[in-house]
C-alpha cells in the first residue's frame, strides 16, 4: 500500500475495519498499529474505525437512503440454505435476489434476518492498476448483505460507505477481494458515486500449499520475524518475492 501510494502521489488513511464486533479486539487494533510502526509505515491520516460514532451514523444514513429507494429487503436465507440450493442445482446461487425469494416476502423486522441491497443485474468494468482490465457480475453470489443476522455491518457495505464519505480514490488490497469489486462499484453507484475509486489488487504471501497466511493458524507474523533478527528491508524483500509484487512497488514501500 505504501509503495503504491508513493508511486501515485496519494496520501494514506489508516482505517481499522472493526465492523465485526465478535472478532474485533482492542489488542488486535493495537497490534496492527505497532507492527506498522516497527516497519516504519506512518499514515498521513487516522486511525479511524468503523465503530466510531460518525461511521455508524453514516452506515445508518446510507442504508436509509437505499431503503427509501426500495432497494433494501430482509432476507431469511442462511449459508446452509445457499448450500442446499447449490446441492440441488449442481452450482452455486448466481443472479439477483436469494434462493428464498425474500425480496417479495416482506419479512417482519423482528425476524432473524439479514438486510440485503438489490444491486440489479449486469456487470461493472474497471481497470486494476496492477492486473489491468477487469469485469465482474454484480450479482454473482446474489444480492449484497449490508447488515448480517447479528446486526453487524458487513465489510462489503461498510467500506463502500467509508470510501465515499472519506474521499478515498485509491483502494489497495489483496487479490482475494478482487471478486468483490464489481458489486462494490455498483453499490457505490446506487449511493450516488458516479466515478468509482481506482483499485490495485496485489498478490498475497501464501503458504507452500497455496493457502493464505493466518494468525489463527499460527503463521508467523511481522513481530516474530523482527524478534528473530529480520530487518525491515529483509521483510519487505521477502514479501515482494513471495507475493510476486512488482519491484517498483516493493522498493517504493521500503
Amino acid at each position: 500500500m505504501w509503495g503504491a501510494a508513493r508511486l501515485t502521489g496519494a496520501r494514506i488513511l489508516l482505517r481499522i475495519e472493526d465492523h465485526d464486533r465478535h472478532r474485533s479486539r482492542s489488542a488486535y487494533d493495537a497490534a496492527i498499529r505497532e507492527d506498522l510502526a516497527r516497519l516504519g509505515f506512518v499514515a498521513d491520516e487516522g486511525p479511524v474505525r468503523q465503530t466510531d460514532p460518525a461511521a455508524l451514523a453514516a452506515y445508518d444514513a446510507a442504508l436509509g437512503r437505499l431503503t427509501a429507494g426500495g432497494l433494501v429487503y430482509r432476507c431469511a436465507c442462511t449459508r446452509s440454505m445457499f448450500a442446499a440450493w447449490a446441492g440441488e442445482h449442481g452450482r452455486g446461487w448466481s443472479g439477483p435476489g436469494c434462493p428464498g425469494g425474500c425480496r417479495g416476502l416482506a419479512l417482519p423486522g423482528d425476524a432473524a434476518t439479514s438486510l440485503r441491497v438489490a444491486l440489479g443485474a449486469g456487470t461493472e468494468s474497471f481497470t486494476d492498476l496492477l492486473l489491468g482490465a477487469q469485469s465482474g457480475d454484480v450479482s454473482a453470489a446474489g444480492d449484497l448483505v449490508a447488515r448480517d443476522r447479528d446486526g453487524h455491518w458487513t465489510y462489503a457495505f461498510a467500506v463502500v460507505v467509508d470510501d465515499l464519505r472519506q474521499g478515498i480514490d485509491l483502494v489497495v488490497r489483496g487479490e482475494d477481494l478482487l471478486r468483490d469489486t464489481a458489486r462494490q462499484i455498483r453499490l457505490g453507484r446506487l449511493m450516488g458515486r458516479s466515478e468509482p475509486p481506482r483499485f490495485l489488487h496485489h498478490p498475497l504471501v501464501r503458504r507452500a500449499s497455496g493457502a493464505k497466511l493466518s494468525k489463527s493458524d499460527g503463521d508467523t507474523g511481522v513481530r516474530e520475524l523482527l524478534a528473530a533478527g529480520w530487518t525491515r528491508a529483509m521483510i519487505g524483500d521477502e514479501a515482494g518475492r513471495r507475493g510476486a509484487i512488482p519491484t517498483s512497488v516493493a522498493r517504493a514501500a521500503g
